[in-house]
Formats: structure tokens, C-alpha cells, sequence
């Protein structure tokens, strides 16, 4: 299902000066086994609740209740969040559902509505969603774990009076909010007026809520089998919690991203050969940066770590930044993200006016892409830059789920071989205080730099 080919980035292959040595895996062994056995005593202990979510029936049955309740009374669906609470959903619709969703007539979708996933607050591009939909068909899900995003606040305030100028006071039936289970400005909101609600378990981060209802619903509600993503998810869990450094594809990949940062790769490129998967880069994105990207150590030592994670996408981006990572400077790896089967074939018929291209008639797309991928990796290889190729069997909710929960262990086990806490994010903070009081005192003021 899942299988991280990691041979390029050993010094067998890339050379001594950026590849990395047995002997550096086998002195790295012991601190893994300690860092195991830490995580597996809070895990027991219920500090690292996204472990278990996979296997949460109960969970599981509440969403896919409340989406059958709603199935079938709208035409749209529109996600407000930030962040966490937008990144995992949108990955997840683009890897499974159909490309063009939401272009396609109801029948198609299987009666699915069309889903929107609104991550910003741009006026032009928030506006413009509004501009398509209609407020008696359009569903909308609020999703804030603490209630006081601002971001999402602002967009359920403009939505809230869009659909009560038409709808009057039915405007709740067309909200969901998905919040902390017990506190919060939208849990008040819930318990006080009775609107539909979902509780996002409590100890769970937003760039870790992927199978909680902040995705689960949205995915439901659009058709995707969120029973089989779990499913995956729960398949490989025995293989993420394997104390085995060699036989645990996500410490093994966390500790090969670590050891690379120790010789300067401080750069980590994320590089699907699918369409299907490009937004897994992007949900990928901040789960490396806002989880490692740290100034404290556990220890209180200023220590300025993270590697700097970027995403882009084969084929397209070997015409743009393939060229950087081939001859620019060695500060990078790259993880490739490649299905064996990408599930259609489309052949490439012959051009007799195009003889240079020969070769390729008889040939399928999906066979160029994945013979483009390997050459890829060959080049950056033969070019002495480490790389790896994470490969699935197909992509399917099963191997997205396993995915998912592969990149989030990998990341609580590099966090603490950076020896930082990767579950919180001390430096967004204070970007939000700023912009609570430009808000306050006049935003105006500081775009043109003019001062009291």
C-alpha cells in the first residue's frame, strides 16, 4: 500500500558529503528507541489523542449521521477556516475526489453538493464565491477550535448576514459549527442558540485534525468513503508505532529529514507525480513548518531550528524549479510522492508530422509521468542531491489515509530529534495580537505609515 524507497539518500549513493551513512543511522538508534518509548508512554497516558482517532468509532458514526442528515438539502458546500482547519480538507477532496467536482452536473457528482473551501479572507475572492452560490441552497461549515479566529470569524459574520437577508431567521439550519467540545466563543454559540455542532477532540491541533470532523465532514458531505480513509489510516498504525528505526517508515523518513538538516540540507521540497495529490504538498507545508520551525528548545535554549518546507509538483515544476535543485546550491532534499497506478490510462496516439516524438506512440501518460519521476530522481542522484520516493499502490482513500498519518508521526518524531515541541506555535501568536490591534487603532494608519 505504502513504501518509502530511501536509497537516495544514503552516501552509497549521493556521496559522503550530503548522503547519509549507516553508521549515522545505527549512532542515531538509541536516541530513537528513547524517543519511542516517550511517545508510546504519553500516547498511553492520552497526551497524543490524534494517534487513536483513526480507530474512533464513535467519532466516525457522529459524522457520518449528521451527513446523512444534511444530504441532499444543499447544493454547496463552503468550508470557513484557516489553516488547519482548510489545508487537510482541500488535499484530501483534490487526492479523492473527482478533478472537476465541482463542474460536473449533480448526477455525476452522485448528488453530492459542489464543495468550497474558503481559506482566506481576501474580499475579491471570498466575494466571488458568494457572487456563484445561492443562500437557500448553500451549506455552510464553521470551523474554529478555539471560536476566536479572527479570520473565520469575519467570514461567518459576512455569510451569517448573506443567508439571513434571504432566508430570515432559518439562517442557522444552513451553518454547522465544528469546535472545541467545551469551550470557546462557537461552543457558547451552539449550546445557547442549538445549532448543529461538531466537537473537534479535545488535545488535537489543527494541523493534526485531518480525521477529525474539521475534514471528515466536508469529505463526507462531498462523497468521499472518510470509513476507508480511516481504514487506512488504521491499517498502518502498527507500522508508525513499530520501535523498529528500520521497519517504521515514519521515523525512519524523520530521522533521515533530521540527519540531512545536520549537514546543511535545510530545505525539505515535497514533489508529488499526481495531480490527485498535488494539495498534499501544501497540507504537508505547514505540518513541517508551524510543528518544527522553532526558536526554544524543549530546554529553553533560543535554538532558531526548522527546515523550510516547499512544495511543487511533477511534471510541471521540472520547468521551473528542477533546475535549482539540480545545480543550485546543495541545501535541499527532495520527497517524491509517486502512485504505481495512477488509475487511468490515457494513450498517446502516433503524430505522423511530429517524427521526433515517435517514441512515444503506443505509450500512455501515465507511464511518461512515472518514467519522468524516476528519471528525475536519477538526475538529482547522479548530481549527488538526496532524495526519496515515497510510493503508493494507488491513490485511493486507503493509501491517502495511511499517507496522512505517515506525515503526522514522521513529524512528532522529528520534533523531538529537533528537540522541540512540535504541538504548539509560539510564533503566530504574535502576528494575531498586531493585527487585533491595527484593527483597533486604525489599519489605515499603518498601511501608509503615518503615525499619531
Amino acid at each position: 500500500m505504502l513504501e518509502l524507497d530511501y536509497d537516495n539518500m544514503l552516501a552509497t549513493a549521493v556521496g559522503e558529503e550530503y548522503g547519509i551513512a549507516p553508521t549515522e543511522l545505527a549512532a542515531l538508534m538509541p536516541r530513537c528507541a528513547r524517543i519511542h518509548a516517550d511517545l508510546m508512554a504519553r500516547h498511553a497516558a492520552g497526551e497524543l489523542p490524534f494517534y487513536d482517532l483513526p480507530t474512533d468509532r464513535a467519532m466516525l458514526t457522529t459524522v457520518q449521521k449528521l451527513a446523512d442528515e444534511l444530504r441532499g438539502r444543499f447544493e454547496n458546500v463552503v468550508v470557513l477556516g484557516i489553516g488547519g482547519s482548510a489545508l487537510g480538507t482541500t488535499a484530501a477532496f483534490r487526492a479523492l475526489g473527482a478533478l472537476h467536482h465541482n463542474l460536473l452536473p449533480r448526477k455525476k457528482r452522485g448528488g453530492a453538493p459542489r464543495l468550497f473551501v474558503q481559506d482566506n479572507v481576501d474580499p475579491a475572492g471570498f466575494g466571488a464565491t458568494l457572487e456563484l452560490l445561492e443562500p437557500h441552497e448553500t451549506l455552510f461549515l464553521v470551523i474554529s477550535k478555539s471560536g476566536a479566529t479572527v479570520e473565520t470569524g469575519s467570514q461567518f459574520a459576512i455569510a451569517r448576514h448573506w443567508v439571513e437577508e434571504r432566508q430570515g431567521d432559518a439562517w442557522q439550519d444552513h451553518f454547522v459549527l465544528i469546535t472545541d467540545p467545551e469551550q470557546g466563543a462557537l461552543r457558547r454559540l451552539a449550546n445557547d442558540s442549538g445549532m448543529r455542532s461538531c466537537a473537534i477532540p479535545s488535545g488535537v491541533g489543527g494541523r493534526f485534525t485531518v480525521f477529525t470532523p474539521v475534514a471528515l465532514l466536508p469529505l463526507a458531505l462531498a462523497g468521499v468513503d472518510i470509513a476507508a480513509l480511516l481504514a487506512g489510516a488504521a491499517d498502518f498504525m502498527t507500522r508508525a508505532m513499530d520501535a523498529d528505526l528500520l521497519a517504521n517508515p515514519a521515523y525512519l523518513n524523520g530521522a533521515l529529514q533530521y540527519l540531512a538538516y545536520q549537514k546543511g540540507l535545510r530545505i525539505s521540497v515535497m514533489m508529488p507525480y499526481s495531480d490527485r495529490l498535488r494539495d498534499v504538498a501544501d497540507w504537508y507545508r505547514q505540518l513541517w513548518a508551524e510543528s518544527l520551525g522553532k526558536r526554544m528548545s524543549l530546554d529553553g535554549e533560543d535554538i532558531f531550528v526548522g527546515p523550510t518546507p516547499v512544495k511543487a509538483l511533477g511534471a510541471t515544476d521540472q520547468h521551473s524549479q528542477v533546475q535549482l535543485y539540480m545545480e543550485g546550491p546543495c541545501d535541499k532534499t527532495v520527497t517524491f510522492i509517486a502512485p504505481r497506478d495512477y488509475g487511468v490510462k490515457v494513450p498517446i496516439p502516433a503524430f505522423a508530422q511530429l517524427p521526433e516524438l515517435a517514441y512515444l506512440t503506443g505509450r500512455g501518460m501515465d507511464e511518461l509521468l512515472r518514467c519522468e519521476q524516476q528519471a528525475t530522481a536519477q538526475a538529482l542522484t547522479r548530481n549527488h542531491r538526496p532524495n526519496c520516493t515515497i510510493w503508493l499502490s494507488e491513490v485511493s482513500p486507503r493509501t491517502v489515509g495511511a499517507l496522512f498519518y505517515l506525515f503526522e508521526v514522521q513529524t512528532l518524531f522529528a520534533g523531538a530529534l529537533f528537540n522541540v515541541n512540535p504541538l504548539d506555535q509560539p510564533g503566530v501568536e504574535l502576528g494575531k495580537q498586531l493585527t487585533k490591534k491595527l484593527l483597533l487603532h486604525g489599519a489605515a494608519d499603518a498601511a501608509t505609515g503615518s503615525s499619531d
